[in-house]
């Protein structure tokens, strides 16, 4: 049966791949932008949805109220990392250093959430909620996907 966490780790290897992508390619390389907009759509959807359909109910339980603020807390600095590497468009030269920093803080951000976030909501949450959860994560995340992409 499917759960919130095979859900969310769909995501988690396209992030990783685009992050791969966009620290090996060259900043005048006209495809930069394509990974660059794919992937800022690609976070911000995904954080979206994961933030409705897993944090939220895990800040509900005082024993994910920490861990949630925690993961809450790096998405703001991916989110900040995008926004940086986007007005890096124009200046070929800060390019590599605001990917590879982009990239080190969403497989930081994911590794820690499978490793760690993943375990602690899985005690709070039952079977059935996890599975639940998956549908709902999955119709925002699309939903998402083309309201970021505008």
């Amino acid at each position: 049966m499917d759960n919130i966490y095979e859900a969310l780790r769909e995501s988690h290897e396209l992030q990783r791949t685009l992050c791969r992508q966009l620290v090996r390619i060259k900043p005048d390389d006209p495809r930069a932008l394509e990974v660059y907009r794919a992937l800022r759509i690609e976070l911000a959807a995904h954080a979206a949805a994961e933030e409705r359909f897993l944090y939220a109910p895990i800040l509900l339980d005082d024993l994910g109220l920490k861990p949630s603020r925690h993961a809450l807390s790096e998405h703001h600095e991916i989110d900040e990392c995008v926004e940086a590497l986007g007005k890096a468009r124009k200046q070929p030269e800060v390019w590599p250093e605001r990917a590879k920093k982009l990239s080190h803080e969403v497989h930081h951000h994911l590794k820690e959430e499978e490793s760690k976030f993943f375990q602690l909501s899985g005690k709070i949450l039952n079977e059935r909620q996890k599975s639940s959860l998956a549908g709902k994560y999955r119709r925002d995340l699309r939903r998402m996907r083309k309201v970021m992409a505008i």
